[in-house]
């Protein structure tokens, strides 16, 4: 697979991290909202594997349902709301995320769904990357 994604958001350490940035930046974005009185109908989500094996997470909320971002839609109506409000569990929002829809780090600021496995580093990346998303990531 030759499909690049280009990262033009920050990405967080932490699941809880991404999500207060998101809830932050939706209320920058739409200044006349309340926080207690905010209304979102759509969660998006997006989970990095960095070159280091570290995880990192992007979060994104939406006033309406079927907007596209940069992160993959996890949640919508109720669901995404509770989110927005903090009510959520982190391991069940983890086990909800499908590790195929993961970005690997390919190069600097360059992700990749999967490694190219035509050359000997893409092959090596291919066998790393097979190690992530464990059940323990998904926990952590």
């Amino acid at each position: 697979m030759d499909d690049e994604f280009k990262v033009e958001r920050d990405m967080y350490s932490t699941l809880e991290e991404a999500i207060d940035a998101a809830r932050e930046l939706y209320l920058e974005e739409n200044p006349d909202t309340d926080e207690d009185e905010a209304s979102v109908a759509q969660f998006n989500l997006q989970k990095f594997v960095m070159q280091d094996g570290d995880i990192m997470w992007q979060a994104e909320f939406f006033t309406d349902e079927g907007s596209e971002g940069d992160c993959l839609p996890l949640c919508s109506g109720e669901a995404a709301q509770a989110i927005f409000d903090g009510d959520f569990d982190e391991i069940e929002l983890r086990q909800e995320w499908l590790p195929e829809n993961t970005l690997h780090e390919w190069d600097d600021g360059e992700f990749q769904l999967s490694p190219p496995e035509d050359t000997e580093e893409g092959a090596t990346a291919a066998d790393e990357w097979a190690d992530d998303n464990t059940d323990a990531d998904n926990r952590a």
